[in-house]
């Protein structure tokens, strides 16, 4: 028997000892296909190599060995391709949800139809279609071919979007699924990850409508060997956006009006779409009156004119304003409100040193808290004031450059300082609640919320001020006369000693000159104290005698009768100034003038002594 050529290829011939060879290629049974067909007639694959069928024919007709083996060799001269290679197939029939295909190489396989469906989508393929499907396995326990569109898909994906991601080109894909962090996006056969920041250029609450949409990717990395693939779609929007930025702001100029929706609304403005190009709407600029909140002015959705205030080149941002396309009403603040004039207002916001008070929509004056009231020093503005309150001001200042008005809210009122002064002159008498006790006196108060002060030395003729402080506590009323009221100062004092008529009644008939008689009450090193009527007064030492010698109080006794002559009565301190020393005098005085002169040459014991005489006789 010859050498068979087989062998001198150097390959191994699987099954060969199964087909009734002898020598090297001798078998004691058929080959597998054959075999598992005779165990299972059930089992009848479509897909069986035609060679081995080809052979069972031969021997079946006892064809000789040389054509065996011919037709062997025709069979091992076809290259069947490698596992892991993609090869073109054709749709041979469609049953029981799979597409039987012949791939070529006398080999069939099955393949799910769920493989030919795109995202979404209900699978298109039919008998005769031609389709590229992945090799995994040439032939299984089935004698059948294991192979994959999907897998095909795959692999052509890949090597397609390495050259994508090589040239930095867009891909093609569709989001089919949510997971952890993203979204699992189809590109085309490769399963790629789209993270949830890179989905668009602002966070998405619901993706439901880009499910399934066909639309470009961004290829950010890719590892083959990992079978990692992330993608952006925040990055094509983001170009996109550039582009239409660029160039609907080459169409936009400052001072332009344009149309604009607003797409968002914060706490300190609006975003308006310029069709491309969003812009930013300030809550300054929305209107010339104060705004609290952009929602007072305008909506999400609502189409609004605004004048572009503002372009960046660099950075493509937009200033957008709307009071300027509207009359500025400062231009005619002066004209509407002279100084002096008295307005009625609003008051639209309090703060610590003042209140801001709208006087027309976009006119505002500041009323600070020392023009607030008359009597309220150290008050927060807040608690004589509230806001949304109507308030009658007055204009004192203002300022159109630097859009400043100063207004006046006791000044629509009269100075109840002026209107005390006019009620109440000196010596008027006064009743009012003791508001507050000092070191230094006590504060009454008196009508329109004014205080009036009793100093220490106006509270009792009796006793030192420190002491009668210490009888009054606050919440007493008390009566007092009104001494001096100065207006500029604001400032009224009263006298609560005042209120005693005694020293009036006492001394009533004496006048300053008067000889009066009056009792020593007490000697001490600096005079002696005395009494009148029941006032007391003091005489000083040097006022004790005319001769100095005599100005000694020890020469005086307590309940010693003295003539005193009278210097000076001072109401306001209910004194009697009194004087030995002058009485002297005022005598001496006298006696001259009666009964001589220093021109006569008598002396002046001998006058005295006439005068004495005459006394006697």
């Amino acid at each position: 028997m010859p050498v068979s050529p087989f062998a001198s290829k150097g390959r191994q011939i699987p099954g060969a000892s199964r087909v009734g060879f002898t020598g090297p290629f001798s078998h004691t049974g058929p080959p597998p296909s054959v075999t598992k067909s005779t165990r299972d007639p059930r089992r009848q694959p479509r897909g069986q190599n035609r060679c081995k069928k080809e052979i069972r024919d031969l021997m079946a007709q006892n064809t000789s060995m040389e054509e065996f083996e011919a037709l062997l060799n025709e069979s091992f001269d076809i290259d069947t391709p490698d596992e892991g290679s993609v090869v073109k197939g054709r749709v041979l029939a469609i049953e029981a949800g799979q597409a039987i295909i012949d791939v070529g190489y006398k080999m069939e396989g099955r393949v799910d139809l769920k493989e030919f469906a795109e995202p979404g989508q209900t699978p298109e393929i039919n008998v005769g279609d031609e389709v590229e499907v992945y090799l995994r396995q040439v032939e299984n326990a089935r004698g059948e071919a294991v192979i994959s569109h999907e897998m095909a898909r795959r692999e052509a994906a890949w090597d397609r979007l390495e050259k994508a991601y090589a040239d930095e080109n867009r891909v093609d894909g569709a989001i089919f699924g949510r997971v952890k962090g993203g979204f699992t996006v189809d590109l085309g056969g490769a399963v790629a990850f789209l993270p949830g920041s890179q989905v668009d250029v602002r966070p998405v609450r619901d993706a439901g409508p880009l499910m399934g949409l066909k639309q470009p990717f961004q290829i950010l990395k890719m590892d083959r060997r990992r079978g990692n693939i992330v993608v952006s779609r925040r990055a094509i929007l983001e170009e996109s956006r550039a582009e239409q930025r660029a160039e609907v702001i080459a169409n936009l100029e400052e001072g332009q009006a344009v149309d604009g929706v607003v797409k968002n609304i914060t706490e300190y403005g609006a975003f308006v779409d310029l069709g491309g190009v969003d812009g930013l709407l300030h809550v300054t600029d929305m209107a010339w009156r104060r705004v609290n909140h952009p929602s007072e002015i305008v909506t999400i959705g609502e189409t609004i004119k605004v004048q572009v205030i503002k372009i960046n080149k660099e950075t493509h941002r937009i200033s957008l304003g709307m009071k300027q396309l509207q009359d500025d009403p400062w231009d005619t603040v002066e004209a509407k409100f002279s100084l002096g004039s008295v307005h009625q207002g609003r008051v639209t916001n309090i703060t610590d040193y003042g209140a801001f008070v709208e006087l027309e929509p976009g006119v505002e004056g500041l009323v600070h808290v020392s023009e607030m009231s008359w009597t309220k020093k150290n008050v927060h503005p807040g608690k004589i004031v509230s806001t949304s309150q109507e308030v009658e001001v007055m204009v004192l200042e203002i300022d159109s450059q630097k859009r400043r008005v100063s207004l006046g809210l006791k000044q629509t009122q009269r100075n109840p300082w002026e209107v005390f002064a006019e009620t109440h002159p000196e010596g008027t008498q006064v009743e009012g609640e003791i508001k507050n006790i000092t070191e230094f006196g006590l504060f009454v108060g008196l009508d329109n919320d004014i205080d009036g002060m009793v100093h220490l030395s106006d509270i009792s003729w009796d006793e030192r001020g420190e002491e009668a402080i210490q009888r009054f506590h606050k919440g007493d009323v008390v009566q007092a006369v009104v001494t001096e009221t100065d207006v500029e100062k604001e400032r009224i004092s009263l006298s609560m000693k005042a209120m005693d008529d005694s020293f009036s009644d006492v001394v009533g008939g004496v006048s300053r000159g008067a000889i009066i008689t009056v009792a020593v009450t007490a000697i001490e090193d600096g005079g002696v104290e005395v009494e009148y009527e029941g006032m007391k007064s003091f005489i000083r030492r040097s006022d004790l005698s005319r001769d100095r010698s005599e100005q000694r109080p020890e020469r005086f006794g307590v309940g010693d009768k003295v003539d005193v002559r009278v210097t000076n009565v001072d109401q306001k301190s209910r004194r009697l100034g009194l004087s030995i020393k002058a009485r002297e005098i005022a005598e001496e005085k006298e006696a001259v003038q009666q009964y001589g002169s220093s021109a006569s040459g008598a002396s002046l014991g001998d006058i005295l002594g006439a005068a004495l005489n005459r006394d006697d006789d």
